[in-house]
Order: C-alpha cells, then structure tokens, then sequence
C-alpha cells in the first residue's frame, strides 16, 4: 500500500521534519514504497506540484524541496504500485486547476478485468476524460470526484467551493465505484484519499488506515507562534475550530496526538479551520 499525508494549517508552517526526519517519516517509508514520490503545496491560491517516480529516500529532489516548503495547504505521497507501471503519469498526486487527490489504495479487480476497467472509467464525464494520462485507477477516481463536483456547483475553481459540496461528490463518487466493482464482500474496494483546493481539505478512510491529527501535546513552537493558543493547540477542540488538520496513512512521530478513523469515516477542514468528522455513507 501507498503513503500519504494530507496537511491544513491556519498558518503558514514548515513541514520538512514530517518529511525528512521523524522516526518514521515519509522519505524513510519510502524503503517499502519504492515506485515514485510526489508533493504539492500552495502559494496564495496556487497548487505547485512535483513529482518523481525514482524512490524519495534517494531521491536528492525530494530531499530538496521538502527542506524548503512552508505552505497552509500540503500533500505527500510515496508510492507502491499496484495499478499502473512506474512512471512520472502515474505518481501521485494529481492535480486539476487547484484540486490535488491522493490515493492509497484499489478498485478491485481494476487491473485485471476489462469489463470493471471499462464501467469504472465510463464513469468520467467526458469533459474530464481528456485529462487522465496515466494508467492508474487513482487518477480515473479523481476525475470521477470532479465529475460529480461539476455537476454540483457552477465552477469547480471557485474558491468559495464547500466542505458540504466536496464531500457529496466523494460520497456519490464512492458510492459509483463499490456499485460497479464490488461484487463481493471479501475483495472490499480499498477507497482511502485526501482531496484539497488548497481550502477545503478532506481525508476518507475506507479499507486502508487513516490517522488524523488536531493538537499536540506541546507545540515546540509556542514561545514563536503568534497565533499559539493552549487550548486549541494542545487540547482536543471543543467548539470545532482547530489550528490545524493532519491526514496520514500512518502516524508519525513527534509532538502531534493521533486518532485513527474508522471504515468509511471522514474528516474535513474548511477556509475558516471549521473542523468536523463524520461517516461517508
């Protein structure tokens, strides 16, 4: 399976350690997941993304840009292919305007099956299909996501685009997939991925682990943040405004206090840092 981190912040925050040096950070998991490397972070309301399909431990790119990346909006991911060959296409993340989707992950049988293939990527409006230029089931799964948005809103790019809106179109576009590919209960359909503008930002959980993060228990920078604040910063929030958000495929060490989310479980920020958890059914 995949690696993935998904971060939302109401400032703008260095992420290098969770990259490069926690005991279990991303760069070190990519021993195991050695197919290609990918991250995306915003300036202002803009998605810079890049990506690699050589291992990121060794990789001297990824070790450059991680180092340097400060952002509000950021995505990590450390491939292990399961569909698609290794190449730059089919790394994650994808990106379309301002949206980036990661997955861990697959549709069963997606690979395998003609037929299943052929219904999945069917459900792609055409307007998107032009868009996909791998071979992945991922990146068929983002472009049925956008599919769904564009018929509920007026303009997937705009910026005002709710929590309430995304997390519609990823119920329908679930909802699409597990009815043409699940056929049985046994070979579940692993569905777990981040989606982000840059706003709003979403990590659901189905048949892969997903960790979400809000406080820590002592924020190093506490003494430097203008914006520290005891009781959202290192206490679980009670009235659902967080300071921040972390989605990842597994926790990482360090000050940060994980929870794990359980099968079809959501959780969403928004502009304002309005943080909510939910089931995605």
């Amino acid at each position: 399976m995949c690696r993935l981190y998904g971060f939302r912040s109401a400032i703008v925050s260095a992420v290098h350690r969770s990259l490069l040096h926690a005991e279990n950070a991303l760069a070190r998991q990519s021993e195991r997941h050695r197919d290609g490397w990918g991250l995306a972070h915003y300036v202002e309301r803009f998605p810079h993304l890049i990506r690699n399909d050589q291992q990121a431990l060794v990789d001297s790119l990824y070790q450059e840009v991680s180092a340097v990346v400060a952002t509000r909006t950021f995505v990590a991911h450390i491939r292990k292919a399961t569909v698609g060959e290794v190449n730059v296409l089919n790394c994650h993340p994808f990106q379309h305007g301002a949206w980036i989707f990661a997955h861990n992950g697959e549709i069963t049988d997606f690979a395998a099956d003609e037929g299943i293939r052929r219904r999945v990527s069917g459900l792609v409006d055409e307007r998107f299909r032009r868009h996909i230029l791998g071979s992945t089931d991922s990146e068929v799964i983002f472009h049925i996501f956008l599919s769904h948005l564009a018929r509920a809103v007026d303009n997937i790019h705009d910026r005002g685009v709710t929590a309430d809106r995304v997390l519609e179109a990823l119920r329908r576009t679930v909802s699409e997939i597990v009815e043409v590919a699940e056929r049985d209960a046994d070979r579940p359909c692993k569905l777990t991925f981040l989606v982000t503008n840059g706003n709003v930002l979403v990590g659901f959980r189905r048949h892969c682990d997903l960790f979400f993060s809000t406080y820590k228990t002592s924020c190093p920078d506490r003494d430097s943040c203008h914006a520290y604040e005891p009781a959202r910063c290192e206490q679980e929030v009670r009235d659902g405004i967080v300071k921040h958000l972390i989605a990842a495929s597994e926790v990482i060490s360090g000050t940060n206090v994980w929870t794990a989310l359980e099968n079809q479980e959501y959780v969403a920020v928004d502009y304002g840092m309005n943080f909510r958890r939910g089931r995605l059914d």
